[in-house]
């Protein structure tokens, strides 16, 4: 009798799990526990240090600040060993469209080739949400492998072990456009 009724739960429980998002069904293995569904859990656990911060202005708009935390405390990290969250947090209005595109312009300013990062832009389609002035969005990279947030909630993840890296060399390579914000998120310089 036990066994049936172990077998019954288990089929329920398998059915039920077909009607929940996938994003929302695991979160994901992050070391030996599973991916935080929302970002909290993790910085307030302190398993990740801030390094440093920036505000991204053009002319006299603010359009995000940004935060860097790493699990070292340094910057650059053994991608595969330790952890780095950046996190946006956007002060006006932006398109999926949009965002994408301007991501697509920095990996082209810093040298990347088409066929590097053209892949990832379906899936950027799929997870980028529009971004709302007060929205944040969010790049976690654990074991070589990239989860995104919005707003410190899951949203899914990009599988290749290349994307983590060509995502933060937009901002954190010496060949970004911003060189005063990378020396900013790196705590070089402090804000002004």
């Amino acid at each position: 009798m036990a066994f049936v009724s172990r077998t019954l739960r288990h089929s329920i429980f398998t059915l039920a799990l077909m009607f929940v998002p996938q994003e929302v069904q695991a979160c994901k293995r992050f070391e030996t526990s599973l991916v935080p569904c929302n970002l909290s859990d993790i910085i307030e656990s302190s398993k990740l240090l801030p390094m440093g911060k920036a505000m991204f202005t053009v002319l006299f708009w603010d359009i995000y600040e940004s935060k860097l935390y790493t699990s070292s405390g340094r910057y650059p990290i053994d991608i595969v060993n330790e952890q780095l969250l950046f996190e946006i947090k956007y002060l006006t209005d932006i398109s999926n469209e949009e965002l994408i595109r301007r991501t697509i312009e920095q990996w082209q300013y810093i040298g990347f080739i088409d066929v590097h990062y053209q892949k990832f832009i379906p899936e950027l389609k799929r997870l980028w949400p529009d971004i709302t002035d007060g929205d944040s969005l969010s790049l976690l990279i654990n074991n070589n492998r990239s989860y995104f947030y919005f707003n410190r909630d899951y949203l899914g993840e990009i599988q290749s072990s290349m994307f983590g890296q060509m995502f933060i060399d937009i901002w954190l390579s010496e060949r970004t456009s911003q060189p005063r914000l990378r020396k900013q998120l790196m705590g070089e310089i402090y804000n002004e």
